[in-house]
This record gives structure tokens, sequence and C-alpha cells, in this order.
């Protein structure tokens, strides 16, 4: 048996502030979001008792909906169609008209002991938002000292559903526990590369690259080479360490000798 250790060398983390984030539109399109300053979740929880005879025997904590706010000095300008604002022509633009959902990633940063801001990061996704302005003010100018406007809006989303999860908003990926390769594919998807554009997978998508749905996912790299990903561990054998053998995918022969492997479709 082993005696609990409080402060280990290494184990002291801590989460930081946020970068990379990147607005998603409903069309296809992705912008990256300068200006973004904070990210607020907000999840309500309603917590029900229960008694009997007059003695409390239960707390049950019932999840919530997803709620939270966004704040930003700046944003896209895409995102002017998201919250109601449209340009019928070059320097015209019309308010309050009907809002858009959107799609939603950026990265915070953790932190430990040993390896500071080289330790890891969290990538969150926030799926079907709807964003609704809080009031802000434009003020006089001063002669010195004039500070930018920093903007805001309350969060709400519908959850898409999940296969034996109930259906959230909100999803993260840890880059100190997914295994690089997964991980770097992952973010080629969300980032883009300079062969491939920008793409917010779907919560079944990622489930999929992390080999819950059991799903062996083929990337192809776009210069010839390619890569499989097996975190269900049942498609692939290693042989030797520069060998292996790949069963049971979806694969098409285009001739005797040549054939075009696919991820394989487990929905």
């Amino acid at each position: 048996m082993t005696a609990i250790v409080w402060d280990a060398v290494g184990e002291r983390t801590y989460q930081t502030g946020l970068d990379r984030g990147v607005l998603y539109l409903r069309d296809g399109r992705a912008v990256p979001w300068n200006g973004l300053t904070s990210v607020e979740d907000s999840t309500s929880e309603t917590l029900k008792s229960f008694y009997l005879d007059g003695v409390k025997y239960l707390d049950n904590l019932l999840p919530g909906d997803f709620s939270g706010k966004l704040k930003a000095f700046t944003y896209p300008v895409e995102f002017d169609e998201v919250i109601g604002i449209v340009s019928p022509a070059v320097g015209l633009e019309y308010y309050d008209q009907p809002p858009k959902s959107f799609n939603l990633s950026y990265r915070t940063k953790m932190l430990n002991d040993v390896k500071g801001e080289a330790y890891g990061y969290k990538i969150h996704l926030l799926y079907n938002l709807v964003a609704n302005a809080d009031t802000f003010a434009f003020s006089s100018l001063k002669a010195t000292g004039n500070n930018p406007i920093e903007f805001a809006w309350a969060l709400t989303g519908t959850p898409p559903k999940i296969a034996n999860f109930r259906p959230t908003v909100h999803i993260s990926i840890d880059s100190t526990e997914t295994p690089p390769d997964l991980l770097s594919t992952i973010e080629d998807i969300l980032y883009g590369t300079d062969t491939t554009s920008p793409s917010l997978p779907t919560i079944d998508q990622i489930l999929e690259f992390f080999g819950y749905l059991g799903a062996l996912i083929i990337v192809d790299h776009g210069d010839g080479t390619w890569s499989a990903i097996d975190e269900s561990d049942t498609y692939i054998t290693m042989n030797s360490s520069t060998q292996f053998t790949i069963d049971n995918a979806d694969a098409t022969y285009l001739d005797a000798t040549t054939y075009q492997i696919s991820s394989t479709n487990v929905g």
C-alpha cells in the first residue's frame, strides 16, 4: 500500500488563458477569431432533494442545458451574419436580421511545475450555438487613455445526440492524454493544412477517431503518404517494427495488385 503524497513533482498542474479561436459557419467556412478574450461555460444544474418524514434522504443533481458568455475586443466580419447584421450592398449594413447558429473551437493552455507552458492544452469544441449580444456603449473620445470596447454575447446551444451519452454542446480534447498522431490528425482537420481547408468534425466523428465507436480511420496526407488510426485496437496487428497487417478494412480493388483503402464506416 502507498501513502498519499501531496504536491509531487510534475503533478502541480493548472489551466490558464485561451487562444486559437476558430469560428465555423454553417456553410462550411472556417475563419480565425482574433481578439477573443474569454469564453464562459455556465451550464446550469438543478438540485432536487427528497424527504421522508421530514428528513432528507437523497440529493439528486440533475444536469442542465448549456449556457455561456463570449467576450472579444474584435470579431471576424463573418460573425456579423451570425448575430443578425447583413450587408445588402458594399458599405451598407442592416441590423436586427434573423440570427444564425454557428460552431466554435478554442484552446486553453495547461501548465505544470516542470514543463510550464509546454505541458499541454485542451481543445474545446462547441456545437450548434446561438449568440445574443449584450448591451454595449460607445463613450466620448478622450484626449488620452481611450480603451477598446469589449463586446459580449450570451450563448445558448442545441446539443447534438451522442450514442450512449447525454447530448452535449461542449466537448474537449486533452493534448496530454491524446496520442500525438491522433492529436495531429484532429488539429489538421480543425485548422487546415497546405492542401486541406479547416472544418469541424461532428462529435460522432471525434468518437470514431478515439476508437469509441470501433472505427478504423484512414488519413490521406495529400503528399503520397497516409496514416491509419486504430484506437479501438481491433484492425491493425504489428508483425514487426516495420511491418503490419490491417484486417477487416473497407477496400476497393483497382486491379489485381492495387487497392484503395478507406475509413471503416461503423455508423
